[in-house]
């Protein structure tokens, strides 16, 4: 049976998140998906995975979202899962000036491995602490530099975690409605859904439309 034929989805959009490692990527993604924080993580093994559906533009959208280990003996698990995805965020911690010097090899290794159409977007975490090393204005000038966008978040408070997601979403669907991505491939990273209809399983479209975090491997991140 085709899966679509049971997506409660118009698209779904995947997407990669990388940067080194303790920059906050998995506390990101529990923000989103999840809407908590947990102070203590286990560094990421190999890759995670979680989900979330949303809406832009009246369509509903299913992000799903990969979630890299940023230790260097990963980056060839990591190099593999840009491939297919369609958006990216790129992270570093603003207390520590080594994950963002880091930044341009993250950065070089996406646009190697991934589709050239790839929306890709900086993100500062941890913007919630008092001691930093790199300036708001560091951040947006890489960005720039680089034709990013860029907000500095912070996972533990939720500023800015919607908008990164999202934001990257709705720039992603203003490319597609563009006609700049095959849909007959899904070599792009967007998947077309049917949406159930109004008259569907009332608890099944429930379950379906709760945020939660799925794990893909034993690790925590």
């Amino acid at each position: 049976m085709d899966v679509r034929m049971s997506a409660d989805y118009n698209y779904l959009f995947k997407y990669i998140i990388v940067g080194d490692a303790g920059v906050g990527k998995s506390c990101l993604l529990l923000q989103f998906t999840d809407k908590r924080f947990r102070a203590e993580h286990d560094m990421t093994i190999g890759v995670e995975f979680g989900h979330r559906i949303c809406n832009i533009d009246d369509q509903r959208i299913k992000l799903q979202i990969w979630d890299t280990a940023g230790q260097e003996a990963f980056r060839s698990i990591t190099r593999a899962y840009y491939r297919g995805a369609t958006g990216a965020l790129l992270v570093y911690d603003i207390s520590r000036r080594a994950s963002f010097e880091h930044l341009a090899q993250w950065l070089l290794d996406a646009r190697q491995n991934a589709q050239p159409n790839m929306v890709i977007i900086l993100i500062g975490n941890k913007s919630d602490l008092q001691k930093r090393e790199v300036m708001y204005e560091e951040g947006a000038w890489f960005a720039r530099q680089n034709g990013l966008f860029f907000l500095e978040t912070s996972a533990k408070t939720g500023q800015n975690v919607e908008s990164a997601f999202l934001d990257t979403a709705r720039q992603i669907y203003e490319n597609l409605q563009a006609g700049m991505y095959d849909l007959s491939s899904d070599a792009h990273g967007i998947t077309v859904g049917m949406p159930q209809r109004p008259h569907a399983n009332a608890q099944q479209r429930a379950a379906n439309n709760m945020s939660s975090l799925q794990y893909a491997c034993c690790g925590t991140g």
